[in-house]
């Protein structure tokens, strides 16, 4: 969702502020009036995008989970031929972007996954998995003394570490945005050194 420069559309705008306003007060307690006034226009005219609030948490979470692969194997297939280190940097960079943009959506992950259908959990999840398995085999080139039970706990024991962006303080608290994602990026490796030690 961080990697368009161009203008957002109307579309977009109400899936920021939805999540925004979900993660700050919770899925149920935010009206549709609330979305639709932080994008200047009226509750009801949010029904001419999306059919209702459970549309709009269904495609921001099946959506990022869909975005994150996609960016993974464009970021895999853009570094191919070079060192594996630098596929795991690249891969890292990605996620690191993701963490620190999309805040938000981090938190309505962890807080309203639950909330959506079946068929979209199992959606989520099952991208999910893809996005490991992913970086599993990346890490495994890496570290190929890792097994791939260890190199999988060590990905999600990652994904933990970068994925905690939203409990680091408001965003002016942080040390700068470069600075933040360098240390994460230190911190990342370390973790993976250490798994392969």
């Amino acid at each position: 969702m961080a990697t368009r420069t161009d203008a957002p559309t109307r579309r977009e705008q109400i899936l920021k502020e939805a999540a925004r306003l979900f993660a700050e007060r919770g899925f149920h307690g935010v009206g549709v009036d609330e979305i639709g006034a932080a994008v200047g226009i009226s509750g009801p005219g949010l029904y001419r995008h999306f059919p209702g609030k459970d549309a709009m948490l269904a495609e921001l979470l099946v959506g990022i989970s869909g975005q994150l692969l996609t960016g993974a194997k464009r970021r895999v297939a853009e570094v191919d031929g070079n060192p594996p280190e630098r596929v795991l940097d690249s891969l890292i960079e990605g996620h690191i972007d993701f963490a620190l943009d999309d805040r938000p959506l981090i938190t309505l992950h962890d807080r309203e996954l639950d909330r959506l259908r079946d068929s979209d959990r199992k959606l989520v999840r099952q991208l999910q998995r893809q996005y490991v398995e992913l970086w599993v085999e990346v890490v495994r080139e890496v570290y190929p003394a890792l097994a791939e039970p260890t190199a999988r706990s060590a990905v999600h024991s990652v994904f933990g570490l970068l994925n905690s962006t939203p409990h680091l303080g408001r965003p002016g608290a942080l040390p700068g945005r470069a600075a933040t994602a360098a240390l994460l990026h230190r911190m990342t490796r370390g973790a993976f050194e250490a798994a392969g030690a």
